[in-house]
């Protein structure tokens, strides 16, 4: 189906169409071969709270962006390789639920679906995209993710040292390694993490050690469960801060 549709000239229409959502700040998306999937709005995890996003799948990217004017305008725009992508569901929890883990070397998130069949059809979906992208390009399965950060809300103490409290003044900062919040004296080194920057990026101390003694390696999550302490909170104490978590720290 996806090669029948590739030069199609009802997939060129449907392509020009969400090129001119993003507008001119959006990067160009029709390339030979390139097919629209489906498209929906998802709820994205972002670190002060969740925000609903625009979501485009197509079969060798997955791009998405911020909702300015529903199926109009869309602005941030982000483009994820596939093939660089791995999927994980994510078990039910009290207010957020149908949702699943997307990652990458370079970031990694959680995404909600209204309902659990619209879940399962974004995760068969992306799934099938990626299985054919490795076969037709002979490449192993990724196996290197970016942690997902732990919410602000999650945390009203140091995840790391347990005792500096966050205030206005103690700001919050993202371990880039474990996704914890931490505050600045357990965050004061920086270190190189290839996939994520090209330059040393900020980590907690407990990770520097770590990646230092070689305990750790730079390609490769602390851990695959960093989610896991984030799924507690509930939303309803959630900033109300319009940040979408990618240039903050």
């Amino acid at each position: 189906m996806v090669d029948r549709l590739a030069n199609s000239e009802a997939n060129s229409k449907r392509i020009a169409v969400v090129e001119g959502c993003f507008g001119a700040a959006g990067q160009p998306l029709a390339i030979p071969g390139r097919v629209l999937i489906g498209e929906g709005v998802l709820t994205k995890l972002c670190r002060k709270k969740p925000k609903a996003r625009q979501f485009f799948l197509f079969n060798d990217i997955l791009v998405y962006g911020n909702i300015v004017i529903q199926k109009k305008k869309y602005n941030k725009q982000h483009i994820i390789p596939l093939e660089n992508v791995t999927i994980d569901s994510i078990k039910d929890e009290g207010d957020l639920r149908n949702g699943w883990l997307i990652k990458t070397p370079t970031k990694s998130f959680a995404v909600y679906a209204a309902t659990a069949t619209e879940k399962s059809e974004w995760m068969n979906h992306i799934s099938k995209c990626v299985t054919d992208l490795l076969e037709k390009s002979g490449k192993a399965p990724n196996n290197e993710h970016a942690a997902v950060w732990v919410p602000d809300s999650e945390a009203s103490v140091c995840m790391r040292c347990q005792k500096i409290k966050f205030t206005p003044v103690n700001r919050r900062h993202h371990c880039r390694k474990c996704g914890f919040v931490v505050c600045g004296p357990c965050s004061e080194k920086k270190f190189l993490l290839p996939s994520q920057s090209s330059k040393p990026v900020r980590v907690c101390d407990f990770c520097y050690h770590q990646l230092s003694s070689g305990q750790l390696s730079a390609s490769l999550p602390t851990r695959s469960d960093s989610y896991s302490r984030a799924s507690k909170f509930s939303t309803n104490n959630m900033s109300d801060d319009d940040d979408d978590d990618d240039s903050s720290d």
